[in-house]
């Protein structure tokens, strides 16, 4: 690992100003960046720890929104009564996403930046777009078996590992973040960016800013909702496929419908033909198969991950199926 100079925040103009250095990160739970140090995918000359700024904890706003602060840990979130009881697929997902070890060190924001789990993209010897733009993508004519089947460019296939951030997607989650010129936030629609040509760039956050907090609107309250995950292994893995799902159903009929994937795309996938082609119709497996087809015949799979496509078809259904009981 390259050496690197490390001082702890006090505040968060403080650090905004520090990172603002060049070569210089934010550092909280450091389970993504320190092991990408130690490969030599990440090489700052300078860390801030943000770990002790006030920007952890879970609280209630007046309209009711629910607000994760950006250094609440995994842990917290999944275990917080309020998150258990009206964002019950957030607590799923945070649960499936990796050990208690890992949670008790991981950080929302942190888990919302980490990078792919794509091994080019850890090999240094490999060719990677998102490690060095311009370099290739070596899972295209490589191992892909648990790469993205939908939204992928000829760029890069790599799939987005975080399980916390799919549910976020499916609650229309709301980050909030600071630069040194104000404050400002992102809905997690469009935090994610696509890959396209510069699959290096993977969020709308602007350059140097810091996130002080994730909000779940009351509004999209999924009490009922579910999220389940497919991996290869029992024990910890990062998702083949997984599905959050919230779904109202009343006199047979779906009234509401929010759907969102993981491990088929660069980013949470939320599956807006499948939620459009679900809305007022009849809530039976044969119209939720229906939807996840149609969701899926964008998909573009590779020869070895093809087997995604009746997963995931497969998920949603099972899912959906399950929450109208």
């Amino acid at each position: 690992m390259k050496e690197f100079a490390y001082r702890k925040a006090t505040a968060v103009h403080d650090a905004l100003k520090s990172v603002a250095e060049a070569d210089t990160k934010f550092l909280a739970g450091g389970t993504n960046l320190v092991d990408l140090m130690k490969r030599g995918v990440e090489s700052p000359a300078r860390l801030v720890d943000v770990r002790a700024l006030p920007l952890g904890g879970i609280s209630e706003a007046r309209n009711g929104d629910l607000v994760i602060g950006a250094t609440t840990t995994n842990s917290e979130t999944a275990a917080h009564p309020e998150i258990r009881r009206r964002y019950p697929a957030l607590s799923q997902a945070v649960l499936a996403g990796a050990s208690g070890q890992l949670r008790n060190m991981a950080t929302t924001a942190g888990n919302l930046l980490q990078r792919t789990r794509c091994a080019y993209f850890a090999d240094l010897a490999s060719a990677c777009n998102k490690r060095v733009p311009g370099s290739g993508c070596a899972a295209v004519e490589g191992e892909h078996h648990n790469h993205a089947i939908l939204g992928t460019s000829p760029s890069c296939v790599a799939t987005n590992p975080s399980d916390m951030a799919v549910a976020m997607m499916l609650f229309d989650a709301v980050v909030q973040y600071e630069t040194l010129t104000g404050k400002g936030e992102i809905p997690i629609a469009r935090f994610f960016l696509p890959v396209g040509d510069t699959p290096d760039v993977e969020t709308a956050l602007p350059a140097g800013a810091l996130i002080t907090s994730v909000t779940l609107p009351h509004n999209a309250e999924g009490r009922r909702s579910r999220y389940r995950k497919v991996r290869e292994r029992a024990s910890y893995a990062f998702a083949n496929v997984s599905v959050a799902a919230d779904l109202t159903v009343r006199l047979g009929k779906v009234r509401g419908v929010r759907l969102a994937l993981g491990g088929v795309a660069s980013h949470p996938w939320r599956a807006r033909i499948a939620e459009e082609r679900l809305l007022g119709g009849p809530a039976t497996p044969e119209r939720f198969r229906a939807a996840a087809e149609a969701e899926l015949s964008a998909a573009t799979p590779l020869p070895h991950n093809g087997y995604k496509v009746p997963l995931a078809r497969n998920l949603v259904q099972a899912v959906l199926t399950d929450l109208t009981r």
